[in-house]
């Protein structure tokens, strides 16, 4: 009888291992870069042609690999980056499974010139999509190593008829080249296409040469829109660059996450991220960052994937809501700036965008019970904390409330303008002097019952009068709620439903988290679960959908915040009709009652929807309307 099993010839077997590692340029590019960086190179030079099909050339002045080694480096399975179990389990080099330079040689022209500290001379080696059997020769090269991958899947046509086009297959490229650039700020890149120079990234070892990077990378309108955060809890560090919600994108195109300095897409860390902006972003739009996250190396396996583009962590729980709590504490933090000494913290300008500035005063949300009007309240203006913040003293339109005026204290209130500033103009004038301008100025007018133009330092602010009222309430109110805590109710007909065993082993494990969202679910069988109590504001909504929902939330990232996104959700409703409507009159008492309070709310650069509240003109964006000074 025939045998109808036999063993693959080196050469297929090295030309199917290229289909995990090869897919195109791009993928190329990005095995040789990992090595230039496991190197210990802090020079790497990138001259690609044609996309990257006829020619791409990696050069960097790491340590080299020595004459003795050439040969071994382009066989399967070789690697000086582990030798032991001990060693996978807390690997920290990007490449370790010794299939890149054995996969690229099996389908391309490759040639390895490479030197090191003690060696006289450089050697190279040279394959053809051969077995590895290469000869090896003397060569000139300076300490370093250089790799050229010529005619890429010239012995395969099959695979190059799926290339796409030369500025696809480039622009592939690039986006490694700018992920690994963002990776490593102490390291310089270039990237050469047909003779191009199109990046040239010198280290960076400051903040300011940092962002300077990004910017060259991400685009300048980027930066200008971003937050620089950094947070550390015990084991853990995250820390990186947070575009603000008004630089939501409609792709999610502008998104850099590195674990330990490798590029990762991991579905837990977009689900925190998703999280944390889900309260100040549009549907359909997706946030802009470059986050950076730091944790022992044993506390994540980079072994799961044959790219090593997804990770797995040992606490996924603890590192999801350490990025939620993060990123969350971050964005509250946008709103207009209480000034500090005697000026205004300046505001970033950016064409197109609502002008948003890059940090706020950590001064809370507004306390209390959510008012029957849903009127404002301004917190507590006059809490030392504040005081000592804003370094302004305080006036009386600071503590107002837009809803708690009579008739008679609105007229109180004008005429405390009229004392303190006697034949002054306005209140902006006055302030000017003293040196007291809050960041959105005084307000001058309300415009067809929906805007206030109001004056500050820089020029002119526009303010949606409804949405800046509307983020206000919504602040409150979750702030209410969250100091009563979920209230309970129990169903008079408790809800039967049929799951998974392992969703039944969740609820089972699970008891307390599901008590915390106002569940009382029991298991009645290896399958079956019946929901007795449901959180009081969600009885009427579909518990069996919702329960499904928050289970599969536990099972994937072992918590789960659906509770508290419906009940945002029923109070941003809420908030939206309590907010002041289009079209009511507002005298500039309660104009600037708006104000003062979205100065110290919250998020209060966006309304609940994700629509900025705010933008400002500057005197020099005003003159360059009129062409004053042309």
């Amino acid at each position: 009888m025939t045998a109808k099993i036999h063993q693959l010839s080196p050469r297929l077997a090295n030309q199917i291992a290229a289909g995990e590692v090869v897919e195109r340029p791009a993928s190329v590019i990005k095995e040789l870069l990992e090595n230039c960086l496991d190197a210990q190179a802090n020079k790497i030079d990138v001259d690609v042609e044609q996309g990257g099909v006829k020619l791409m050339r990696v050069r960097d002045n790491g340590t080299g690999i020595g004459e003795q080694d050439l040969a071994l480096a382009l066989s399967r399975h070789a690697t000086s980056k582990i030798t032991s179990l001990d060693d996978l389990e807390s690997v920290q080099s990007l490449g370790f499974r010794g299939e890149a330079l054995a996969s690229v040689s099996s389908v391309s022209r490759l040639t390895l010139t490479s030197n090191t500290q003690d060696q006289s001379s450089a050697w190279q080696v040279v394959t053809e999509g051969r077995d590895m059997a290469a000869q090896l020769q003397p060569a000139a090269h300076p300490i370093g190593t250089t790799v050229e991958v010529r005619d890429l899947f010239f012995n395969t046509p099959a695979r190059r008829k799926f290339l796409r086009t030369e500025k696809t297959e480039f622009s592939h490229l690039e986006e490694v080249v700018k992920r690994l650039a963002l990776s490593r700020f102490d390291v310089a890149f270039s990237l050469k296409h047909n003779q191009k120079v199109i990046h040239n990234l010198r280290p960076a070892d400051t903040q300011a040469s940092q962002e300077k990077r990004v910017a060259s990378v991400c685009g300048p309108a980027f930066m200008q829109q971003a937050l620089h955060i950094e947070m550390e809890a015990p084991g853990l560090r995250l820390w990186g660059w947070v575009g603000l919600p008004t630089f939501s994108r409609s792709q999610m195109d502008l998104q850099y996450f590195f674990v330990n300095g490798r590029v990762v897409r991991d579905k837990l860390v977009g689900h925190a991220v998703r999280q944390a902006y889900r309260d100040v972003l549009y549907h359909g739009r997706h946030p802009a960052f470059v986050l950076y996250l730091e944790l022992e190396p044993a506390s994540v396996d980079v072994n799961v994937h044959p790219t090593k583009n997804e990770v797995r962590f040992r606490d996924g729980r603890l590192v999801h809501d350490f990025i939620f709590r993060s990123l969350h504490k971050a964005l509250a933090q946008v709103r207009p700036e209480i000034p500090t000494g005697g000026g205004i913290d300046q505001l970033g300008v950016m064409q197109g965008q609502s002008q948003m500035p890059p940090q706020g005063l950590e001064a809370g949300v507004f306390a209390g019970q959510a008012q029957a009007d849903l009127g404002l309240v301004a917190g507590n203006p006059t809490s030392p904390a504040i005081q000592q913040s804003s370094g302004v003293q305080q006036v009386p339109w600071q503590s107002s409330s837009l809803n708690q005026f009579s008739p008679q204290q609105m007229q109180e209130q004008s005429k405390v303008y009229a004392s303190m500033h006697g034949d002054v103009a306005s209140p902006m004038s006055a302030s000017t002097e003293a040196g007291q301008v809050p960041p959105l100025g005084y307000a001058v007018a309300q415009l067809h019952g929906i805007y206030i133009v109001a004056e500050n330092a820089k020029g002119m602010v526009l303010v949606d009068m409804h949405a800046a009222h509307e983020r206000i309430v919504y602040e409150k109110m979750k702030v209410s709620w969250a100091q009563q805590g979920i209230k309970a109710q129990p169903l008079l007909v408790p809800i039967s439903m049929a799951v998974s065993s392992r969703e039944a082993d969740q609820v089972e494990t699970q008891q307390e988290l599901f008590g915390e969202l106002g569940f009382v679910i029991d298991r009645a069988g290896t399958e079956n679960l019946v929901v007795r109590q449901v959180p009081s504001l969600l009885q009427h909504a579909n518990v069996e959908q919702l329960v499904r929902d928050v289970l599969a939330d536990v099972v994937t990232y072992g918590s789960s915040d659906r509770i508290r996104a419906a009940h945002n959700e029923l109070l941003g409703t809420m908030a939206c009709h309590g907010a002041v409507r289009a079209n009511r009159r507002l005298n500039h008492v309660e104009m600037n009652a708006l104000l003062r309070d979205m100065e110290i709310t919250e998020r209060s650069g966006q309304c609940n929807h994700g629509r900025p509240t705010w933008t400002q003109l500057s005197l020099p964006e005003l003159d360059k309307l009129f062409m004053r000074g042309q």
